[in-house]
């Protein structure tokens, strides 16, 4: 564990417009490319039960070049067209293998527009970034310094529907170090109320209790978005001032995923160098999304964002996580005697154990069962 790891920048850039319009350009080939890939490929299995790899959907694009129709594809770099075929690959592979379902059509309005450049795309030169049909390199603002020697193995290029530019750089970055070993094991439990509730208190992470206060910025925001997308929907369809409502609402949505996100990244960084081990509940939020009364604040929580985070964070600096069947009735359970109180309703947040009379704070509770099971699972 440690030692060198694969680590992407993400930084802000200002294109001009000569480089705003090739990108775009490039974003929209990129899309049709794979969907077109997908829809022959569907066919393809679909009518005489073949499967296409991507060395024959690469054949597929140099044929589409050298058609009148599609000559545009010429104008722009070819390795973001073939990343999207291996993309593609990557996805069907996944679905063949049962862990994702089957690729589906990106979408002009709702897919996010980029573009993935090797390193036979893009020129790295004294710190400046120039991609391929391009004069000039990027303009980026350097937020902070990319570890020194680093050498770009692949650059994504990306435009979020608020019309702002990112540049993420993927590197072999050297410099991260496995943290000093702890004997601190924590359990987590995820929730609404509280957005986490730990076995034991982590100084710099929760509260005295263990618990960790959910700021719910969605909700922070609604009424502001809720504001404007009434004001979208007044807008007539392709006039500017739609585009301007919908840049509006674009913003407010990006502004509140960045304030979560953020605050995701100082907790799980918090929860990492200062536990050795974190059980956490493998929790499939997808089918919980479906609860329509809970969809929002679920969403809003972003458990699977805060799990991937924590996951990747403990193999960069040694620590371990362990996720623990997501049947396990961690809430039902006593942690002091192991008898499992098959009546707890849902709204009952502080019970006492039948059995052995101990008074519990339900997520409290969980959490101490979360991490007992984790450590058996060892």
């Amino acid at each position: 564990m440690g030692g060198v790891v694969k680590r992407a920048y993400k930084y802000r850039f200002y294109p001009a417009p000569e480089q705003a319009a090739l990108l775009n350009r490039t974003f929209g080939c990129v899309r049709l490319v794979y969907n077109r890939a997908l829809e022959a490929r569907t066919r393809a299995w679909a009518v005489e039960r073949r499967r296409t790899t991507y060395v024959q959907s690469s054949a597929w694009l140099t044929e589409w070049k050298r058609s009148d129709d599609l000559a545009f594809l010429n104008e722009v770099s070819s390795v973001p067209l073939q990343q999207t075929l291996r993309h593609l690959q990557a996805g069907f592979a996944a679905f063949w293998d049962k862990r994702a379902r089957y690729p589906r059509f990106k979408s002009k309005r709702k897919s996010r527009a980029s573009a993935e450049y090797t390193r036979s795309a893009f020129r790295w030169r004294d710190g400046q970034l120039t991609l391929a049909k391009m004069n000039t390199p990027l303009n980026i603002v350097w937020s902070r310094p990319l570890p020194e020697g680093a050498e770009p193995s692949t650059v994504t290029v990306s435009r979020d529907a608020a019309g702002r530019w990112f540049v993420s750089i993927l590197i072999e970055d050297q410099t991260v170090k496995p943290l000093p070993p702890v004997t601190a094991e924590v359990g987590v439990d995820a929730g609404i109320t509280s957005l986490l509730t730990l076995s034991r208190p982590v100084p710099g992470v929760s509260d005295e209790q263990g618990k960790v206060a959910n700021p719910r910025y969605g909700q922070a925001d609604r009424r502001k978005l809720a504001k404007a997308q009434r004001n979208l929907a007044r807008k007539q369809e392709g006039s500017n001032n739609r585009a301007k409502a919908r840049l509006k609402v674009a913003r407010i949505h990006t502004r509140i995923a960045d304030r979560r996100r953020d605050h995701l990244h100082q907790l799980t960084t918090r929860l990492v160098r200062e536990t050795q081990t974190v059980a956490i509940e493998d929790l499939s939020v997808r089918n919980m999304l479906r609860n329509r009364r809970l969809a929002r604040v679920i969403s809003d929580a972003a458990w699977s964002e805060f799990r991937n985070m924590l996951e990747y964070k403990a193999t960069w600096y040694g620590r371990e996580v362990i996720p623990i069947d997501r049947w396990y009735p961690s809430s039902k359970t006593c942690s002091a005697c192991g008898r499992i109180n098959t009546t707890l309703a849902l709204n009952d947040r502080v019970w006492t154990c039948p059995g052995c009379g101990v008074e519990h704070d339900r997520d409290i509770n969980a959490a101490k069962n979360i991490l007992a099971a984790g450590l058996a699972e060892r």
